[in-house]
């Protein structure tokens, strides 16, 4: 019986200790970052109301931001979004026969591989991409937290950095002798400035339409694979439409007459880029955050003396 009872105690103190309330542990100040990214502290997902304020809050540090940073920034993420073509043409463009007997399932790999890689790069290091910025940097100006001045500062110096990484990733991607066989990307080229101006201006909206809500959602995911999922699928889906993005053609018509596609610099400019850069400005400024400012933010509302 004695020994029963000694049993009986021993067990309940460490049950006891089991149960007793520990003091809580503090989380040093460095490693918040790091709970942030793997969604610790942090809801997986902002609210409604909430993603617009940092989307706008986002937008303010990007117009605040040197023209100097914004520029050499904006090379990277130019690199990076030539990149996700150079991978798109490689494989999606290399499917001819699948583009023949099923020319839908061609379209999804060309959306799904290539370019929404590109624009992870570009979230995840803080790089700057003019297309994202005419919908971040828009609803700040729009929301008073800029000045026109440094919207446009945003807008022009990631335009121009894009333009030269676009470029300086074509060249590599020529010289590296990787697309020799593949005629895909004077193929993609060609038909782009064959478009009249309309056609290319309203393609251009509705491929900044669904890039900036991949931004705008992957903008309130605190966990990399949230934003991943954000980026995915309206990027892959405007590759498979056939949409045009500016800066993705900044490096595939270069690239294609790098290779001898019969394109001109002046058509480049006057069938492409121009009408998908005005483009691009309204399906990013006004389709996507035009709604949203309304709604969640002050848009045209008068402020506060």
């Amino acid at each position: 019986m004695g020994i029963r009872s000694a049993l009986l105690v021993g067990l309940l103190a460490t049950s006891g200790s089991a149960f007793a309330v520990q003091p809580r542990s503090v989380v040093p100040k460095h490693t918040t970052s790091a709970l942030r990214m793997a969604g610790g502290d942090v809801p997986a997902l902002k609210p409604p109301a909430a993603l617009y304020d940092g989307a706008v809050a986002a937008g303010t540090a990007k117009g605040k931001s040197a023209w100097d940073k914004i520029f050499k920034l904006g090379i990277v993420s130019g690199c990076h979004i030539g990149f996700g073509s150079y991978l798109a043409i490689t494989i999606g463009g290399a499917c001819p026969q699948i583009a023949a007997s099923n020319p839908g399932l061609q379209k999804i790999i060309l959306g799904a591989f290539g370019l929404p890689f590109g624009l992870i790069m570009t979230l995840v290091s803080g790089a700057e991409l003019f297309t994202g910025n005419t919908a971040l940097v828009g609803a700040a100006r729009m929301e008073g937290k800029v000045s026109t001045g440094e919207m446009m500062k945003s807008w022009i110096s990631s335009y121009i950095g894009n333009f030269v990484g676009s470029l300086f990733l074509a060249y590599l991607a020529f010289k590296s002798g990787t697309l020799a066989g593949a005629p895909a990307a004077t193929a993609i080229a060609t038909a782009k400035c064959s478009l009249t101006w309309e056609m290319a201006f309203v393609r251009g909206i509705l491929c900044n339409w669904l890039v900036c809500m991949a931004v705008y959602m992957a903008s309130g995911c605190s966990t990399m694979i949230g934003k991943m999922t954000a980026v995915w699928f309206p990027i892959s889906s405007f590759v498979a439409l056939g949409l045009d993005h500016s800066v993705a053609n900044m490096f595939i018509i270069p690239l294609a007459m790098m290779k001898g596609a019969e394109i001109s610099v002046g058509q480049f400019l006057t069938k492409n880029l121009i009408p998908v850069t005005l483009g691009n400005i309204v399906g990013g400024m006004l389709c996507v955050m035009g709604p949203f400012g309304t709604t969640f933010g002050n848009w045209f509302s008068k402020k506060e003396e």
